[in-house]
């Protein structure tokens, strides 16, 4: 379970947000909303340890995550909007560094699956730099299967997604909810997902 505690966050004596209570159990999600500017990507980048918040404590399975960030890295995957495949590695290249990074247990076929559910199979052996915004997004949310993670935390993850991909992506995360899993998005986009609440930063 992750719990967050009266979270704030102050920038240039300007409050973003303050007082936020988060609590997230297994099997479900959490997307926040709000408009652009409002501070969307602060808490998700707090929620996944990349910025401190100016007041609060967050807690992973009953442990503050700043005093134990190994264990709390070991069960989160996090996706931004800028994109962490090597750019002169191939597809496949940069899949099996995933692979050998987190030890994942993810065999070839699964891989093979994966590439032919995001239409990426005939492009397995080009390098990342050759590939369009989409197809690197796509390599993108790849990762979250390869690693094989608890917590999912992302921003933005349907940027650049066309129809299908997205459809794609929301059943990935339904059954990865349905697997006792957790997620975190912020996101323009209305999805229809069992167990998702909403963090609403405009009020």
């Amino acid at each position: 379970m992750l719990l967050a505690s009266n979270l704030s966050f102050k920038r240039s004596n300007r409050i973003i947000f303050e007082n936020l209570n988060i609590s997230l159990s297994p099997g479900n999600g959490i997307q926040i909303i709000g408009r652009n500017g409002i501070g969307k990507t602060t808490l998700i980048k707090i929620l996944s340890s990349i910025l401190y918040p100016s007041t609060g404590e967050i807690f992973w399975k009953g442990k503050n995550i700043h005093k134990n960030l190994d264990k709390f890295f070991y069960d989160l995957s996090v996706i931004m909007d800028l994109n962490t495949g090597k750019k002169d590695l191939t597809i496949i290249e940069n899949i099996n560094f995933w692979k050998s990074l987190f030890s994942s247990s993810i065999t070839e076929k699964e891989i093979d699956s994966i590439l032919d559910l995001l239409n990426l199979q005939y492009l397995k052996n080009t390098k990342v730099k050759y590939l369009s915004f989409g197809e690197k997004r796509k390599l993108e949310i790849s990762r979250l299967v390869i690693e094989r993670k608890t917590l999912w935390i992302f921003d933005e993850p349907f940027l650049g997604l066309d129809k299908n991909s997205m459809d794609i992506f929301i059943e990935t995360i339904k059954n990865h909810l349905k697997d006792n899993g957790m997620i975190i998005f912020a996101s323009h986009h209305n999805i229809e997902v069992p167990n998702l609440n909403l963090i609403d930063l405009e009020n």
